[in-house]
């Protein structure tokens, strides 16, 4: 496929909230917010807690390993800047926030609701990262 007649994918736009999630992902590294006051990690990046409502909230590293809460195989993108299928994903990290994400190198015939996942970083763009999900098998 000519990749200049497929249309630009669209990438995150950073704002200054959401940059330090957006700087680690660039290193490899998934941080989501933690909140002072009552220890709840936060995801999406928020003013305050959502849990407490303490506006005191630090930048920490998750694991990102978790499980597939739910699951979608997109066979017919939005735009032809996705290759389809592909697969969106709910997965629930292990200090209990979720984020939609996409599954990578996995087969979709085989997943299942429950299914370990564990963060896997792709570059979308020369400055955009995403922390996509892979299925994890014993």
């Amino acid at each position: 496929m000519d990749l200049a007649s497929v249309a630009a994918r669209p990438t995150p736009r950073p704002t200054a909230l959401t940059q330090p999630f957006w700087d680690g992902c660039r290193r490899g590294l998934l941080l989501v917010q933690r909140c002072d006051a009552c220890g709840t990690h936060v995801f999406v990046p928020q003013d305050f807690c959502p849990s407490c409502l303490a506006t005191d909230l630090t930048w920490v590293e998750s694991s990102g390993e978790g499980h597939l809460l739910s699951y979608t195989v997109v066979w017919r993108p939005q735009t032809p800047a996705f290759e389809a299928p592909y697969v969106v994903a709910i997965v629930q990290l292990a200090e209990g926030h979720d984020m939609v994400t996409n599954l990578v190198d996995t087969d979709h015939a085989d997943l299942r609701v429950g299914a370990p996942v564990r963060v896997a970083f792709r570059e979308v763009a020369p400055e955009v990262t995403l922390p996509c999900f892979t299925v994890v098998h014993a």
